[in-house]
């Protein structure tokens, strides 16, 4: 009998668009888009999951090998293998964002005063639309992220507290999330899910002991289950 819990899926892009368009030739709005796209499948099909109270590691046999017949066996093998494949499509999208990007600033730093100017806002809107934060110039004044969620409290040895958490930290930055499009966090959620075992860049304010001043601590988390609890993240958003 074939192994029901592991689908293999090639690696790489595999959604139709992927395969049938010169992706070189995309700007990096249709990208970001197609990327939003993807997170918006991958939280649906998490939700499929969940449904049956699944998730991508449950067995779907029996101690005998038999299927389980207590839930759709067939339905989670083909929403298991259809998510495996969009996140090889959402890791691709992001290299090919990441890079576009890259070549946009380095080409905007070489570009006169006057088009570098007339081209600042569309640069910040991508910064921020980016799933990784921007670096700042050197001199240059730090630029303001208003928070969007606090964090209320963060579990033992979960991914929250190994990334650095803290209870108390004021999330600026969640990936591409932020205090204009977070959606009432449900952005957050889908970029969780859309990243369970790979790093998702997050900038938070932290107050300084002992002063009303506050940081900016920018950390590395990585979602994922079996780490002991509940969640892939281990730690409670509230929003702002």
């Amino acid at each position: 009998m074939d192994d029901i819990h592991a689908p293999t899926v090639p690696s790489g892009p595999t959604t139709n668009t992927a395969s049938t368009i010169d992706q070189s030739r995309k700007s990096l709005f249709e990208l970001m888009n197609e990327r939003d796209g993807v997170q918006s499948e991958l939280f649906a099909l998490g939700s499929v999951l969940e449904s049956h109270n699944v998730d991508m590691q449950t067995p779907l046999l029996t101690p005998d090998g038999y299927p389980r017949a207590d839930i759709d066996v067939a339905q989670i093998r083909t929403t298991r293998a259809r998510i495996i494949r969009l996140k090889n499509d959402y890791k691709w999208l992001m290299e090919k964002i990441e890079k576009g990007l890259e070549e946009h600033h380095a080409n905007l730093a070489n570009a006169p005063p006057a088009e570098r100017a007339s081209n600042g806002s569309a640069t910040s809107s991508e910064r921020t639309d980016s799933a990784r934060p921007a670096a700042q110039a050197a001199g240059a004044a730090p630029t303001i992220e208003a928070p969007f969620a606090k964090v209320n409290s963060v579990a033992r040895s979960s991914p929250a507290e190994m990334a650095g958490l803290k209870v108390g930290d004021k999330v600026t930055q969640f990936g591409y999330a932020n205090w204009t499009n977070h959606d009432k966090l449900a952005k957050v959620a889908q970029i969780v899910q859309a990243n369970e075992g790979r790093e998702i860049a997050l900038k938070v304010l932290r107050a300084e002991e002992d002063t009303a001043a506050s940081v900016t601590v920018e950390l590395k988390l990585i979602p994922r289950h079996n780490w002991g609890g509940r969640g892939m993240l281990g730690c409670h958003l509230l929003p702002i």
